[in-house]
């Protein structure tokens, strides 16, 4: 199925070849007369709807880069939101790198969700430790060992409100696996951002059962 990034690229590329068709078109009809004219407009028109008709379903979705903040010790080695990718964040990290793009519809409503997967390394600086000279046959088969520590999660959290203009999916991973889904346009560093409250989360020492 083809997303509303690659619709409004083919209906594009339909629009030049149609304008094309038209022109030769228009040359042609003074040489053959009115009847090849209309040959060509009977064609052309339901043609042009459709590349009209694409354009307008474009319209109802709104493409937003995709960052991440990571509030936990643990690294982040890869995230999606939707299926579309973020930056891998480090422990404690984040906001530093964007990446294209995330879809949303262009209006919101209440039940909006979102599925966020993501890959955690609990022990990222594990390697640091070990006393294998670094890519070496011992050390790849020690990082190998380490790979299998890795682990998956899945989770559908609710997309906030936003209005006709998102600036970013910010997504923040909070201690215990939870996870929030942030669309303001403000940055950590400014006195307005909304999201401050992540950042003082505290990371308990076990976490619960949920």
């Amino acid at each position: 199925m083809s997303t509303p990034i690659s619709i409004v690229i083919k209906a594009k590329i339909f629009a030049v070849l149609i304008l094309g068709i038209f022109r030769q078109g228009r040359r042609l009809s003074m040489i053959s007369g009115s009847k090849y004219s209309r040959c060509i407009r009977a064609f052309i028109l339901p043609v042009s709807l459709l590349t009209v008709g694409a354009c307008q379903a474009e319209s109802k979705m709104l493409s937003a880069p995709v960052t991440g903040y990571n509030h936990t010790s643990a690294s982040i080695t890869r995230f999606t939101i939707n299926g579309a990718g973020g930056p891998n964040l480090g422990a404690n990290q984040g906001g530093g790198a964007e990446v294209c793009c995330g879809v949303v519809p262009r209006v919101w409503t209440p039940d909006l969700k979102a599925i966020v997967e993501w890959q955690k390394d609990p022990d990222p600086y594990a390697y640091g430790k070990w006393k294998e000279k670094p890519f070496s046959d011992a050390w790849n088969l020690r990082m190998e060992e380490h790979k299998r520590l890795l682990t998956r999660h899945r989770v559908v959290v609710t997309i906030p409100q936003y209005g006709e203009k998102i600036c970013a999916l910010q997504v923040h991973f909070l201690p215990c696996d939870q996870v929030k889904v942030s669309t303001t346009c403000f940055t950590p560093s400014n006195p307005n951002y909304p999201d401050k409250a992540y950042f003082q989360v505290k990371e308990p020492a076990t976490c619960p059962n949920l």
